[in-house]
């Protein structure tokens, strides 16, 4: 018998508001002026509070963290096409989508300064905390997914809208394991999981071309069987038109899609990296040109939805935004409430197991002998509101 080829479905490359804010109109979604604003501003108080963190952690006033500058348009074009039911299940670069899903600034800094109270979601909001362990979040999310569709079965088909899973990775963490069994699970069981991959080209220091050999990592979908598509990570309109369709669907019960956003990690892997030693400087600033916000900012203005005095003001707005939650958070910092050594033992099980509270009593007991008295009621630090209702 002859060979025969078998034909696989081909990627394509989405792109609609390129590098110099042209727009290609038969492309451009319908988003209404309120939410092209809102959108704007979330990718702007995202940008300033990790300008403001980078200034803080030279300073010794935050800790070492990874920077999301650059990364805005993907966790905000993407985040914006579900609700608060959904569950949002992020990595470390999505700084824009938390904001946006009601995450207040001051827990950001909270735990980039080492407080665990700062990974608690918001009240009502179905967010997993940021999650540093490579690819590992990827398991979670098609988990939820798969425990969705048999909590829909269990419920005898009634009719209602059917909740959907986001989740965020990086190209390096494509290559880990963790990943592949994800993108497989999610697919054998048809898990309404979107995979948006934020592909930034290094892998802290190894770049994309010693990590690979395929073109694109949209591809791989091919190799699971589900959609997948590469979109112009630059770009919020295009990675929003590709989340949308990939959460309807979801909702629709035809299960998970990759989304590959190619975009540029302009700042340091985290704040204790120097990415000089393993990529020239020219080769950032080329793609510093094609930055996601002045380009959005040039699309507003040409629409007519934001002019450059309106845009100043709410430069002026997001800063004194981010002022007042510095203050609160550094407040925060000295309150006995977060100092007490004795709340570690408190956020991991709801009922916490008998060895680890001999441990806690233990270390109770040690710092009375040096006299402190830890183990009275604490008053829980005071955390505000969701930022966003």
């Amino acid at each position: 018998m002859p060979r025969k080829p078998i034909e696989l479905p081909k990627i394509e490359y989405l792109s609609i508001l390129n590098e110099h804010g042209e727009l290609d109109k038969e492309l451009e979604p319908k988003i209404d002026n309120k939410s092209l604003i809102e959108m704007y501003r979330y990718m702007l108080l995202a940008r300033r509070t990790d300008e403001r963190m980078l200034l803080m952690q030279r300073q010794g006033r935050c800790g070492t963290f990874p920077q999301s500058s650059g990364h805005e348009a993907i966790s905000m074009g993407s985040i914006f096409n579900i609700n608060k039911n959904d569950w949002h299940v992020p990595a470390y670069r999505e700084l824009a989508g938390l904001l946006w899903r009601g995450w207040p600034l001051e827990h950001i800094l909270l735990y980039w300064n080492g407080f665990e109270e700062g990974a608690s979601p918001p009240e009502g909001v179905n967010d997993l905390p940021v999650c540093v362990p490579i690819a590992s979040q990827l398991l979670h999310a098609a988990g939820i997914g798969m425990a969705m569709n048999i909590e829909d079965r269990s419920e005898g088909g009634k009719k209602k809208e059917k909740k959907v899973v986001m989740t965020y990775f990086g190209d390096g963490a494509s290559s880990e394991g963790d990943c592949h069994e994800a993108l497989n699970f999610a697919a054998v069981f048809n898990a309404p999981v979107v995979f948006m991959c934020l592909n930034n080209q290094y892998a802290i220091s190894v770049p994309l071309s010693k990590q690979m050999k395929n073109e694109t990592i949209a591809q791989r979908a091919v190799a699971y069987g589900m959609p997948g598509i590469k979109v112009d990570g630059n770009d919020v309109l295009a990675v929003y038109q590709a989340a949308k369709e990939a959460v309807e669907r979801a909702r629709k019960g035809e299960g998970p899609t990759l989304i590959e956003c190619l975009t540029y990690r302009v700042t340091p892997h985290t704040t204790a990296d120097d990415p000089k030693r393993y990529r020239s400087e020219d080769e950032t600033k080329e793609w510093m040109l094609r930055d996601s916000l002045p380009r959005f900012a040039k699309y507003l203005e040409t629409k007519g939805v934001l002019s450059e005095k309106e845009r100043n003001a709410l430069e002026e707005e997001v800063d004194t935004q981010i002022k007042a939650a510095v203050q609160n958070a550094e407040e925060m910092f000295k309150s006995e409430a977060l100092l007490n050594p004795l709340n570690m033992f408190d956020h991991l099980y709801e009922d916490v197991p008998p060895y680890l509270q001999e441990q806690k009593d233990e270390l109770r007991d040690h710092f009375k002998t040096k006299g402190k008295d830890w183990s009275n009621p604490q008053k829980k630090a005071q955390t505000p509101a969701s930022s966003r209702q």
